[in-house]
């Protein structure tokens, strides 16, 4: 586990590369689509926390939105606006639907949001550690999910940017924003997207120095951190800007925190593995 090319952002704690030890876990294939999430907000009424604050993060090429609901910048980041009435119904501003992109990951989900969906669905977040290994479908060691080479064959095998960010992007890779779920291979564990398209919230909270002294075996996360751990990369990744769609690459956001490229996929729950979870500070 690790980044073992030295390519990682320093201050992301990517090292050193260590040997873990995991139990058995059945992940899902894909992330939490649209029409997923829909039987949940169905089933329940829940209510997102985009929802709940009545705005969020929108991509400036995605945006639908027009006049008054355009409500800022994000300060650093020009390129995300604030969007009034934009959340996982209406994910690129209030006139988008979701039935239009059904089968796409869900976005504008919290961490909350995440852990709200587990809960209904007896499922769990993954930790970090079951996510890389996930990730890595059998190839310890390897840049990305399949392999040392961006584009095999010049086969484009993620949803990422291609062109100048953030203002041009070719699609070479047929998507500007988010893609289907199954639009690219899987890995060797018949797992897809688990390089770009969107971010997924892992369990763990984040912390940089992690790596030091992780436990070996299961490791659950560390107790506190500043955000939880996001992994994957999306379709807006760019080695220019943030070359985080390697299988070792990690970040964080706050666990109220919503925007436009980022997900979830669940694990199966186990009361052993929930138990070691809990342990490490989840709420349920």
């Amino acid at each position: 586990m690790g980044d073992a090319f030295g390519e990682g952002y320093p201050s992301d704690g990517e090292i050193p590369v260590h040997e873990v030890q995991l139990n058995p876990f059945e992940i899902d294939s894909t992330p939490v689509t649209n029409i997923m999430f829909t039987e949940f907000i169905k089933g329940t009424g829940y209510v997102t926390e985009a929802e709940h604050y009545g705005s969020s993060a929108v991509f400036h090429l995605l945006s639908t939105a027009t006049g008054a609901d355009v409500l800022g910048t994000a300060a650093g980041a020009p390129w995300w606006l604030n969007i009034r009435g934009a959340n996982w119904a209406h994910p690129t501003g209030p006139r988008s639907r979701w039935e239009d992109v059904a089968t796409h990951p869900v976005v504008h989900v919290s961490h909350n949001d995440a852990l709200a969906y587990c809960r209904w669905a007896g499922r769990r977040l993954p930790t970090e550690a079951e996510w890389e290994y996930a990730a890595r479908g059998g190839l310890p060691g390897m840049r990305y999910a399949w392999g040392n080479d961006l584009t095999p064959s010049d086969e484009h095998r993620c949803n990422i940017w291609q062109g100048s960010f953030p203002k041009t992007n070719t699609r070479a890779d047929g998507y500007l924003g988010t893609a289907p779920t199954k639009s690219f291979q899987p890995n060797g564990y018949g797992l897809y997207e688990m390089a770009g398209n969107v971010w997924e919230w892992c369990n763990d909270w984040f912390l940089p120095k992690y790596y030091r002294n992780s436990p070996r075996d299961d490791p659950p996360g560390p107790t506190i951190g500043a955000g939880r751990v996001m992994r994957g990369g999306s379709y807006l990744c760019h080695d220019s800007y943030c070359n985080r769609y390697r299988v070792a690459a990690r970040t964080s956001n706050t666990p109220e925190s919503s925007s436009g490229n980022c997900g979830f996929r669940t694990v199966h729950l186990s009361a052993v593995r929930n138990a070691t979870i809990q342990a490490s500070g989840e709420t349920a």
